[in-house]
């Protein structure tokens, strides 16, 4: 099972032992009532096994056949390198008679490097985001170096974990300074006492992202 159905399989078994409504499971997992019920059919027919996605390991039933993606590629290069993916479906539309969107192109041409697509630079727009509704759903991550001790000792770091929805401090580790290890540690004591939550928020620190991805 996925983390998702796992969270799912707990939150459907509060429901069937009447501990939780049926709106309320709504609310969490942000399906209609009509899903609910649906899911605590299968999950009283079959038990967890119900829960888990059917089209797992399914391919599209609209998935086009492989053989047309290599036509439509080597066509492209064969005939079209210098073509962008909307002139190049017009070329293949009208005188290969292949039948694909231009969109399916284009993954397929980019994926394959036969067409690089421009970078556009675009201003972004900030808007505020809605703070999660239940406890334990996201837990923001952050770092600030100060001199917390007052003159007492050096300069040093605090990474705190506070809950989104309560705004409650779950975590504290003072370090010299903030570094992945530093995230490691706080989290190892903070799965000990809080459990997982469903999912972590930073702000796109350095040391919260990989930055060798062939490490």
């Amino acid at each position: 099972m996925s983390h998702k159905e796992i969270d799912r399989l707990k939150i459907i078994q509060q429901l069937s032992e009447r501990h939780i409504s049926q709106t309320k499971v709504a609310e969490q997992l942000n399906i209609s009532t009509r899903q609910v019920r649906r899911l605590a059919k299968q999950f009283h027919a079959e038990g967890a096994k119900g829960l888990i996605s059917k089209r797992r390991g399914r391919g599209s039933n609209n998935k086009l056949p492989a053989s047309t993606k290599s036509q439509a590629l080597e066509l492209i290069r064969q005939y079209y390198p210098d073509f962008g993916p909307t002139f190049a479906h017009e070329k293949l539309t009208e005188q290969h008679k292949l039948n694909l969107s231009v969109e399916t192109l284009r993954q397929w041409v980019t994926h394959a490097q036969v067409w690089q697509p421009k970078s556009v630079k675009r201003n972004v727009v900030h808007q505020s985001r809605p703070r999660r509704s239940q406890r334990g759903e996201l837990t923001q991550i952050d770092g600030s170096p100060h001199d917390w001790l007052e003159e007492r000792a050096e300069v040093c770091n605090l990474t705190v974990f506070i809950d989104d929805a309560s705004d409650e401090l779950m975590s504290l580790l003072f370090t010299p300074t903030e570094a992945t290890q530093t995230y490691m540690e706080a989290l190892d004591s903070h799965l000990d006492y809080h459990g997982r939550p469903v999912a972590f928020y930073n702000d796109k620190h350095a040391v919260c992202k990989v930055n060798h991805p062939d490490h």
